[in-house]
């Protein structure tokens, strides 16, 4: 395996494991956005999909903890590379060779970490239930699963908790909008030619999938998506 390890640690083995491993958890996003996005159907619907997850037993947290770890080795291998950068030029050049460069690309160190924190949070607010413990056990009445509607919608209808989360979505917005196209850039897709194109669709689809994290959370506490169903 030291051949492995050497890859790694080489400048191109690390870009290479930023984009395999960032593609994963963007696939990640987007599916976990599109079970979430079951809230506005109603609660029948998001709770029956909370219980399907549910029932795959072993099989979700051998999912969880393999997504853990594609998450570390995503950070781990983010934090080596800025690491070695600085080291390469320890001193900065007289003009920032920044100037050109959007709010997003400089921040992506900055941004990651910040989603590492909200992650670590939003686990234990949902998964874990150690924040609001009285609404993560809640069940439902014929005893189905848990009644993931109602521990929703109870959390994002204080407005602090919805704000904070719509705003991490900001720093999403930002992180996937940069890394999309520092991907497509890894596998080889970097040319004069298809350049602007990438940008625009890195642009829209960090959009629209944190402009739908952002809307379930706002829904509820602006009180379109909520109460007794």
């Amino acid at each position: 395996m030291s051949w492995l390890s050497s890859f790694w640690r080489s400048s191109i083995g690390g870009k290479v494991t930023m984009a395999v491993t960032g593609l994963m958890l963007f696939g990640f996003v987007v599916s976990h956005l599109l079970g979430n996005l079951q809230l506005l159907q109603g609660k029948d619907k998001i709770n029956g999909y909370a219980k399907w997850l549910h029932d795959l037993g072993p099989m979700l947290w051998v999912m969880r903890i393999g997504l853990l770890a594609i998450f570390v080795l995503h950070v781990w291998t983010a934090l080596r590379l800025s690491r070695a950068n600085k080291n390469a030029r320890p001193v900065a050049y007289a003009k920032p060779s920044t100037v050109q460069a959007t709010m997003a690309s400089r921040s992506m160190l900055l941004s990651g970490l910040s989603l590492l924190v909200f992650i670590i949070y939003h686990l234990l607010h949902f998964t874990l239930g150690v924040v609001s413990a009285e609404h993560h056990d809640l069940k439902l009445a014929d005893a189905g699963g848990h009644d993931v509607y109602t521990m929703v919608t109870t959390a994002f209808s204080v407005p602090a908790i919805a704000i904070a989360y719509a705003a991490f979505q900001v720093v999403l917005f930002l992180h996937l909008s940069h890394g999309i196209q520092s991907m497509a850039q890894t596998i080889g897709l970097h040319h004069a030619r298809y350049s602007p194109m990438i940008k625009t669709v890195s642009f829209l689809v960090a959009l629209v999938i944190a402009g739908g994290n952002m809307l379930l959370a706002l829904s509820v506490m602006l009180g379109l998506v909520g109460g007794a169903q």
